[in-house]
């Protein structure tokens, strides 16, 4: 049984290609957080909801124009029927129009109870799918893939490396990069002297206090140079 102050996320994934998401949610940080039962996933394959016995997901658009475009029957009917046990907080359409995906958009999503994440392909989903059920569209940058399930995998990643007792050490997310809008410093281990290039003296000191000061400054000198846009707070 988990802590009180544990809980278990669950996220559904809906797609048309669930072996493309087979192995990154199956291993490191993931596995660890299903096996301790602070997160469940759930792959759902979009055929099993097909308006045929062919399994067909897809048709032409109207209007002409290449590419398929996935039907709002299956997506309609597979978003019902998984709803009726599962009452999610966001549901969630992964598609390159949607808001560009930061850190403070992982660490939002992770306080959340249920997700349910639609993995679009083809030439994308039926926009009546987007406008009545879709609650949060998410981009994971200014570019085109085939599909939506390797942005699907990266979200769950980013947000499930932040569910409390997922990580051996508590404070190690709160150090990552994007934090505070912050580059995380440099990182070093041993030996302490590789080929002539030695490891900041700073930190084989021993001084918590002096680390810290050291490691926020290199982040602000970080993040000017290669990030000045996160307009880090000097």
């Amino acid at each position: 049984m988990l802590p009180a102050y544990l809980w278990t996320m669950k996220i559904d994934i809906l797609t048309v290609l669930p072996e493309l998401l087979e192995s990154p949610l199956s291993h490191s940080i993931l596995k660890r957080a299903r096996d301790k039962g602070l997160l469940e996933i759930g792959v759902h394959h979009l055929r099993k909801w097909a308006v045929n016995e062919y399994g067909q997901v897809d048709d032409y658009q109207y209007g002409g124009g290449a590419g398929m475009v996935m039907m709002p029957e299956p997506l309609a009917n597979a978003i019902e029927s998984l709803s009726e046990t599962t009452r999610y907080d966001e549901i969630i359409f992964m598609t390159p129009d949607g808001e560009k995906f930061q850190q403070k958009t992982a660490n939002q999503l992770s306080l959340k109870n249920n997700l349910l994440i639609i993995c679009g392909h083809y030439k994308g989903i039926d926009e009546r799918i987007r406008q009545q059920y879709v609650t949060r569209e998410i981009s994971i940058g200014d570019y085109v893939l085939s599909g939506g399930e390797l942005p699907a995998a990266i979200l769950v990643d980013a947000i499930g490396r932040l569910i409390p007792g997922v990580l051996n050490d508590e404070t190690s997310a709160l150090f990552d990069s994007f934090q505070d809008n912050l580059l995380a410093p440099p990182v070093y281990t041993r030996p302490a002297d590789f080929r002539g290039a030695r490891v900041p003296g700073i930190l084989l000191s021993g001084d918590p206090k002096k680390i810290d000061e050291w490691r926020h400054e290199e982040s602000l000198k970080r993040t000017r140079e290669r990030r000045p846009d996160l307009n880090a707070n000097d």
